[in-house]
């Protein structure tokens, strides 16, 4: 008898067939040892499309809405219904006994499996892994405490509410604003809110108006100390004139402190997103898909977590991974280890901290991708940074006194630098802001003014969104209307974040601007014209932040999934019966070149540039200008033809041209559409016959 072990990817299949003994390869899977190992390729099973559960869904209309299923429906992918085949036959194969679910552990993961087991229709039992790493040894560890399926069972009801609450809002939301404005306007759970902070950012800079400052600025015995700020240039101006006639300063005070600042701790998928960003000007999706290449090939461990701590039964053999990776990137093997700064069961959740692995010891970074090798050498040096000893420095403060004012200095003086030496190693370039070293100084004693001069500042606006800046705004989004909350409730998940980002972009609700390397997110015309029109629900962070809350509640079984889907369908009926398009919108949003609607959706079909597209971003209905099947029959296809095409789904078309014997003839061009959206084109020849 064999156990079926299914994976999400194929690459994590073949990395635990080999641990497994399971070397004979067949279509679609690996088996032999008593396993038999196969994979999903992502979502193989998905939501079915409105349609599906009536067929007036099919085109958009508000008075539709709201579409609320009562019985869910799924599909299975068109891209994948091979895989989805083989993996059914596997399951309903008489010798497989049980399955495993390999899929990536987390919250997306378990969902993967589950709807492909019951797509399926399978009722033999299954075991879950739950593993961090894509190690030989913490997959051979992993399947020797592999837990039952029904444990995570919490798990999967959150995921299913966040997939299904997802579904409901964007369907509901995007066809009722689609409809109103006569525009596709994507709205998303989560994107959509997140879209709101970039746009009230924006509005928040162009509302700034810098207000100047002046501060009075003199230098005396090699020490530079600075006034309090002044509103007014007449009062700066006066003080620096009465102190270049006393022309000598007093030391009031001087107040030397040593301090410490310690190291930083281990990263989190989003710490990692923001540092990459911010370092390497790397996007969170960029960071995102290089961190998952380096845990299939066994490099860094899980990359979704949201934990910076590693677990107490890791602290044994933390030491010996220091160490090598130490010695990996050529620094001293023998660094401190304070593992007690990384240890915390308590602070880890699904998931520990993301670090290098022993791995590191057989890589040769010089064939590795560029980006690939940025990401490591960032967790290599964060590993090393956060075990080891704390940067210790001193701080002088020293007031001066001149003219019946205070001006203050401060200076640093470095003791010792501990982990900021090994951060130096990793980045030398990185540029930091150091605190001049002062003179040493006595209690009131008096110092001659060698200048004395006014400076003129402006207050600054708030800085541009980048993608590091987003990040934490997404982390925190309930900051701002809840700042006194000892957990800030944060939209999307370090597993989802980068996906949002990028389909913001994608959508035409975001780019990406500036020369440097770190480039600003700015909402385009139609991101900002879409926050404009969409209600504080669905744009509201902090509504927002609680079902993230509430989700993971519903991992922990301490919420109810009915409850939450309540709220949700609530929500959006609420929404579909009260919205009222807002006046003027038009202005913002004006029309778009509609020729026809969608032969697949319904949806309205917009003339751009190299062709005519379904204006749902969901359905892939286009007909190219330049087109394949029409200068195939010697022919180009008009906007005139295509509306017919569009209105009558057929078109008459005269003297087309056979490639095989050059001769003409007149025939009708039927058009249809595949299960995914895409124009399928047929021929009916006048006499009857078809090609």
């Amino acid at each position: 008898m064999s156990k079926l072990v299914i994976c999400e990817k194929p690459s994590v299949a073949m990395s635990i067939a080999k641990v497994l003994g399971a070397r004979e390869r067949r279509d679609g899977y690996l088996e032999g040892s008593g396993y038999v190992v196969s994979w999903c390729v992502g979502h193989l099973v998905e939501l079915a499309l409105p349609g599906s559960y009536d067929e007036r869904y099919a085109k958009w209309r508000k008075e539709d809405l709201p579409i609320l299923p009562r019985q869910w429906q799924y599909q299975v992918s068109s891209a994948t219904k091979k895989q989805f085949g083989i993996l059914r036959q596997l399951m309903n194969r008489s010798d497989v006994e049980s399955l495993i679910c390999a899929t990536d552990a987390g919250r997306e993961g378990e969902l993967i499996f589950r709807l492909v087991y019951h797509q399926c229709g399978c009722t033999k039992p299954f075991e879950r892994l739950w593993i961090s790493s894509m190690e030989d040894s913490a997959i051979r560890d992993g399947f020797a405490s592999l837990r039952p399926g029904s444990e995570y069972d919490a798990l999967y009801e959150a995921a299913l509410c966040r997939e299904r609450a997802d579904w409901l809002v964007g369907i509901n939301a995007t066809r009722l604003f689609s409809c109103l404005y006569r525009q596709t306007l994507n709205v998303g759970r989560v994107m959509t809110p997140t879209l709101g902070m970039v746009v009230q950012r924006e509005a928040a800079i162009s509302a700034f108006v810098p207000e100047p400052f002046y501060t009075v600025r003199l230098l005396a015995d090699g020490c530079e100390a600075v006034s309090d700020r002044f509103t007014e240039k007449s009062a700066a101006v006066a003080l620096r004139d009465a102190c270049k006639k006393e022309m000598q300063t007093v030391v009031k005070t001087v107040v030397r402190k040593e301090k410490q600042e310690k190291p930083p701790a281990l990263y989190d998928l989003t710490t990692l997103q923001r540092d990459a960003n911010r370092l390497l000007g790397f996007t969170a999706q960029q960071t995102l898909t290089y961190l998952q290449s380096l845990y299939e090939r066994k490099l860094a461990t899980y990359p979704r977590t949201d934990s910076r701590y590693l677990t107490e039964d890791m602290a044994e053999t933390l030491p010996g991974l220091v160490s090598l990776t130490a010695t990996a990137f050529d620094l001293d093997g023998s660094l401190p280890v304070h593992a007690a700064q990384v240890i915390d069961s308590k602070k880890v959740s699904d998931h520990h901290a993301v670090i290098p692995t022993r791995e590191l010891q057989n890589c040769n970074f010089a064939a590795m991708p560029k980006g690939e090798f940025a990401v490591l050498q960032l967790i290599s040096a964060r590993l090393l940074c956060a075990v080891g000893e704390p940067y210790r420095y001193a701080e002088t403060t020293v007031e001066l006194e001149c003219a019946g004012q205070v001006f203050t200095a401060k200076g640093r003086t470095v003791l010792d630098e501990g982990w900021k030496a090994v951060e130096k190693r990793f980045f030398p370039n990185k540029v930091e802001k150091q605190a001049p070293v002062l003179p040493e100084l006595s209690m009131d004693g008096t110092l001659p003014i060698a200048s004395v001069d006014v400076k003129e500042g402006k207050t600054s606006p708030p800085k541009h969104f980048t993608e590091d800046l987003l990040l934490q705004a997404m982390e925190t989004a309930s900051a701002d209307e809840f700042p006194d909350e000892a957990e800030r409730k944060g939209i999307g998940t370090p597993a989802t974040r980068a996906g949002i980002i990028e389909k913001l972009v994608q959508k035409g609700f975001l780019e990406r601007k500036g020369s440097g390397k770190v480039k600003n997110l700015l909402p385009t015309d139609k991101g900002e014209a879409l926050v404009t029109v969409t209600p504080e629900q669905i744009q509201s962070p902090s509504m927002t932040a609680e079902w993230e809350e509430k989700l993971v509640q519903i991992e922990h079984g301490a919420y109810a999934p009915e409850a939450f889907m309540e709220e949700i369908t609530g929500m959006v009926t609420e929404l579909v019966q009260n919205y009222e398009a807002v006046k003027g919108a038009q202005v913002l949003m004006p029309e778009r070149n509609v020729i026809g609607n969608c032969p697949h959706c319904g949806a309205e079909v917009v003339d751009r540039q190299k062709g005519w597209f379904c204006a749902n971003r969901q359905c892939r209905f286009v007909l190219w200008k330049d087109n394949a099947y029409f200068n195939k029959i010697g022919k180009h296809l008009t906007k005139q033809m295509a509306e017919k095409l569009l209105r009558d789904r057929r078109i008459r078309v005269k003297d087309c041209v056979s490639q095989r014997t050059g001769k003409t003839y007149n025939a009708t061009v039927l058009l249809s559409a595949e299960e995914d959206g895409r124009a399928v084109f047929s021929m009916e020849f006048e006499n009857g016959g078809g090609k």
